[in-house]
């Protein structure tokens, strides 16, 4: 064979070997592939990532001009969940996405994980990308909640919260969130999915098991009791900052009624539903979510709700 031919199937044995190892990186750790690709495609499209300090390091990514729209993920996710959203967003917003306490590259990176802490990062996000000007929260699932939680604390630095997803009030109890095995990931994982939209597959619901405990789920779960402190029920009238309310219809993890429920007791609530969408329509169905995000910010903010639930505290006046 000449020495041509021999550099040829040089390149090709690599190239295949490349593609072989690629395969089963993919195959073995989903999970933390898909998070590589999200991350990247966020500095593709030019947010630039920086790390702020403070009693816990923050690592935020932030794009483009106008009023500050922070986006915040959901429990066990990290910013680039909004990588198919965001970029839609930066021609009328600063958009800043956070990776929330003991999420992504965010500290602390051991050890029980409390909510407090990650409303805290919040916190520090808003104080340091603000420029002084009151932002408009974006959460999804536990997103959601820490930006209720926000804005009961600071009315005003908080010109609007939309909740996707999520909020302040106790959901389901019979759902693990830590799966013991893939029968189990499959189950926890069907609730949170529109049934016509492509399932996971085995080895993705495999690596959900084995990087559940040791993840931020797990060690947030870790400070359960301390979570329940968080819980608004009953309180939510004490949000008085507008709440619009974006929700994936086959969400069965926080239904619509979990939805409604909420806009029953918030002062000044809208909601908005996706159909054929889940738990996360950043990631199910970004397009129909864009347009409806969109849509809810270009909106005035909802009219005051004539009859919010009252607290257990007034009822008792």
């Amino acid at each position: 064979m000449s020495t041509g031919r021999k550099v040829i199937w040089g390149i090709v044995a690599l190239i295949l070997l490349i593609i072989i190892a690629g395969v089963f990186l993919f195959w073995r750790y989903p999970i933390a592939i898909g998070i590589r690709i999200e991350r990247r495609e966020l500095a593709n499209a030019g947010f630039q990532k920086t790390t702020l300090q403070g009693p816990t390091p923050l690592v935020v990514w932030q794009a483009g001009s106008g009023p500050p729209l922070i986006l915040l993920h959901g429990a066990g996710d990290h910013a680039g969940a909004w990588s198919k959203v965001a970029p839609q967003l930066t021609g009328r917003y600063r958009v800043i996405i956070p990776d929330q306490p003991g999420h992504g590259e965010s500290a602390p990176k051991e050890g029980p994980l409390s909510l407090g802490t990650v409303l805290a990062g919040l916190n520090s996000a808003v104080e340091q990308c603000s420029g002084g000007q009151p932002v408009i929260l974006a959460g999804n699932s536990m997103g959601a909640w820490i930006a209720m939680l926000y804005a009961r604390e600071h009315p005003g630095r908080v010109a609007r919260v939309v909740a996707v997803n999520g909020g302040a009030l106790l959901g389901r109890t019979d759902v693990s969130l830590l799966p013991a095995d893939r029968e189990e990931a499959r189950k926890v994982m069907a609730l949170l999915r529109d049934p016509g939209s492509l399932q996971y597959p085995d080895f993705v619901l495999d690596d959900v098991v084995r990087s559940s405990r040791s993840g931020p789920i797990g060690r947030m779960l870790a400070t359960g009791a301390e979570m329940k402190t968080y819980l608004l029920d009953g309180k939510l009238n004490e949000v008085r900052v507008s709440v619009d309310m974006v929700w994936g219809e086959s969400d069965q993890l926080l239904s619509l009624d979990y939805a409604r429920k909420m806009q029953e007791q918030l002062p000044v609530a809208r909601l908005t539903t996706i159909p054929h969408c889940g738990h996360s329509p950043l990631r199910e169905c970004p397009i129909a979510f864009t347009a409806a995000l969109k849509n809810v910010l270009q909106q005035p903010p909802p009219e005051p709700n004539p009859a919010p639930v009252a607290t257990s505290s007034e009822k008792k006046k």
